[in-house]
């Protein structure tokens, strides 16, 4: 999740937000943009407060954490894009079941086409969940749909210590559902 936020990040014309917020535009320049590498380790060692800063892994696994909390609560479902990735018609066959949503047989291969990656990709500027040109490139909000990156990209030691700080800001049974991984 941290590789995407990045990579949005990078995606958002700020001048274009700055003026959808009324916030006036900035006269210095823009410091330089750490690698995806030391992005990611800062990320991981931000000691900031969850609600002053929601994109930070603090913000995140509070949002998370509420949303693990009120997973049993009717209306409230959880989604995990591995799953999605890996059954996909599966899912939206699940989906539609917890939500009461009758869909006629014939009509799931073209339902679950329309929603793979490769296919909202081609229509992401019908798709992309933004104000027009927040985004200066809407294909680019769907960058690769797989999930690892971050795994990839650090050290063992560097997972422990993610690892770690995510155990002090979330419930461990959370923990082994969003991650799913072996190392």
């Amino acid at each position: 999740m941290a590789v995407s936020l990045y990579h949005h990040s990078a995606n958002i014309d700020r001048a274009r937000m700055r003026q959808l917020t009324g916030q006036p535009g900035g006269l210095h320049a823009a410091s330089p943009r750490p690698s995806l590498r030391e992005w990611v380790l800062e990320w991981i060692s931000a000691a900031v407060a969850p609600r002053d800063e929601l994109d930070s892994m603090p913000g995140v696994m509070l949002h998370l954490s509420d949303a693990w909390a009120r997973r049993e609560r009717r209306g409230v479902v959880l989604v995990h894009y591995d799953d999605l990735s890996a059954d996909l018609d599966g899912e939206m066959r699940r989906l539609a079941g917890l939500l009461g949503i009758a869909v006629p047989e014939g009509t799931w291969p073209a339902l679950v086409a329309a929603a793979t990656f490769d296919r909202m990709r081609a229509r992401a500027d019908r798709l992309v969940p933004a104000p027009p040109g927040v985004l200066m490139d809407n294909a680019a909000f769907f960058r690769r749909g797989t999930s690892g990156s971050g795994r990839a990209l650090l050290t063992s030691d560097e997972r422990a210590r993610y690892r770690a700080g995510a155990a002090q800001m979330a419930p461990a049974d959370l923990l082994r559902w969003l991650h799913r991984e072996t190392g």
